[in-house]
């Protein structure tokens, strides 16, 4: 069987948009511009407003599309057979294979932001053999040491989640062939961006930029 090819799009901020032989698979779909792809599946690491976007969602989804959300946010998607999720799972739908693992703050300041007794997620997807990890909000946490994959992507923005330095940090504590960085030029804008971008490149061997573009950015 030949399959279609698989990639993924950078949408802006935690929002990606995975095209795995032929469905539509988004993550936090936050802010679309041009990208309004009909969704398949959704996938939903967390409920503030810049990762559950009920409004976002409803440009994509409708009855037929799948959305997985943490179980304590399941009443706030606006549409789709929805299934909620907890930490540390696997789940498979219609070939597409992923689990969840957890992510919350811990740093003292950022703690409140995402607590951990909430039960919100990052996703890692399995890609026709190839690891994709979405951190989701995250702390640079114990539980990241599991993970391997392919392609990670790490928040770097600093106040809700990691800054740079830790990123650098959490980035060493995992198996992966690429880390690129998300979750940053909303919070860092353009000069803080490029320089948080140089420290990354500079401090992470295995570290790649995504452009943030209506196009395919990493293909499988």
């Amino acid at each position: 069987m030949v399959m279609n090819p698989s990639f993924i799009k950078w949408i802006g901020h935690a929002s990606f948009l995975l095209t795995l032989n032929g469905k539509n698979v988004y993550i936090d779909p936050f802010n679309l511009r041009n990208t309004r792809t009909h969704a398949d599946v959704i996938l939903i690491t967390h409920p503030h407003f810049d990762h559950l976007s009920e409004k976002d969602i409803k440009l994509i989804a409708d009855g037929k599309t799948k959305v997985f959300v943490p179980k304590d946010s399941i009443s706030k998607i606006p549409v789709g057979d929805v299934v909620g999720v907890e930490s540390n799972c696997h789940y498979s739908h219609e070939g597409l294979e992923f689990d969840t693992v957890p992510a919350y703050n811990v740093v003292e300041n950022r703690v409140h932001f995402h607590p951990k007794e909430n039960g919100w997620v990052g996703y890692v997807l399995d890609i026709n053999g190839t690891k994709v990890y979405h951190a989701g909000d995250t702390d640079f946490i114990k539980d990241m040491t599991k993970i391997v994959t392919g392609l990670a992507l790490l928040p770097i923005g600093g106040t809700y989640v990691m800054d740079i330095d830790e990123a650098i940090v959490a980035s060493k504590s995992f198996k992966a062939e690429k880390i690129a960085p998300i979750h940053y030029k909303n919070l860092l804008g353009k000069g803080g961006s490029a320089a948080a971008e140089e420290k990354f490149l500079n401090g992470v061997k295995n570290g790649i930029i995504l452009k943030e573009i209506e196009e395919p950015t990493y293909s499988f």
